[in-house]
């Protein structure tokens, strides 16, 4: 099953562009976990975010799948989200119209309110008839481009469960991170602390809101090689303190029941 998803330049829903993607729950069916979606954006606005597009004409700028479905915990509607993976951008516009014509196929029934629907499935004939739009030269962006987040460094902390993926030689073996994993987790699991239940932002204000360090179930440093890592059950929330704990000892890295069981004790 293949389906356009709209993302617009404003929005209610705290998406993140091939990270995270939130839709009411009548969309339900079409973005099951496999779903191959193109993502869409509409006219352009705001010329405050023209940089931030391909185009300012309708146009879809990726492609993607969706990962797995949570409920929003944060909607009393029943609304859900996704997470995204394999995202790739396109390396140009491909623009929703052509010689006046759409690519995708209005339905007659639809034909007064089609694009109000920010979901929308298409067959594969569609989805293929839209990347053939692009150059044979560089077709799509191999991944999304992200910038390393330094709301945590546990480089220099000795929390190394936060670093994650290949290992790269230079002076000391050290690890890339994917920030998508962390926002995806902190998604899922909150930004509260699994272990202790403390939160930096009831406990600090808005300056702090949202911060949290992010646990590797099993340590990175027993990777013998690049991991597949699913945010859901290998990565969980915890504060800065109890992180500290987990990690105190060099060689023994402690299960998040044996922390509680100290919290407890």
């Amino acid at each position: 099953m293949q389906t356009v998803i709209a993302e617009n330049d404003e929005s209610q829903w705290e998406d993140e562009t091939g990270i995270l993607y939130h839709f009411p729950k009548r969309y339900a069916k079409f973005l099951l976990p496999g779903t191959e979606v193109i993502y869409y954006k509409g006219k352009l606005k705001n010329i405050s975010y023209r940089n931030k597009r391909l185009s300012d004409v309708p146009h879809y700028f990726a492609k993607a799948k969706v990962g797995k479905v949570y409920p929003d915990k944060k909607s009393g509607k029943g609304d859900l989200f996704a997470t995204i993976t394999e995202y790739s951008s396109f390396s140009k516009a491909v623009f929703a119209k052509n010689n006046d014509e759409y690519l995708e196929v209005i339905p007659e029934s639809k034909k007064l309110n089609y694009w109000r629907d920010g979901v929308r499935q298409i067959d594969l004939n569609i989805y293929n008839l839209i990347l053939s739009k692009l150059s044979s030269s560089g077709v799509l962006e191999s991944t999304a481009k992200y910038e390393i987040d330094e709301q945590v460094n546990d480089r220099d902390n000795g929390l190394e469960s936060y670093k994650e993926g290949k290992t790269t030689s230079r002076y000391v073996t050290t690890y890339e991170r994917n920030p998508q994993l962390r926002k995806q987790a902190i998604a899922i699991h909150g930004d509260s602390c699994i272990a202790c239940k403390f939160n930096f932002g009831k406990t600090y204000g808005e300056y702090a809101e949202g911060f949290i360090h992010i646990h590797h179930i099993v340590p990175v440093s027993e990777y013998e090689s690049p991991q597949s890592i699913d945010p859901e059950k290998d990565l969980v929330p915890l504060c800065a303190n109890c992180h500290s704990v987990v990690h105190r000892k060099r060689k023994e890295t402690l299960t998040v029941e044996q922390l509680k069981t100290l919290l407890t004790s």
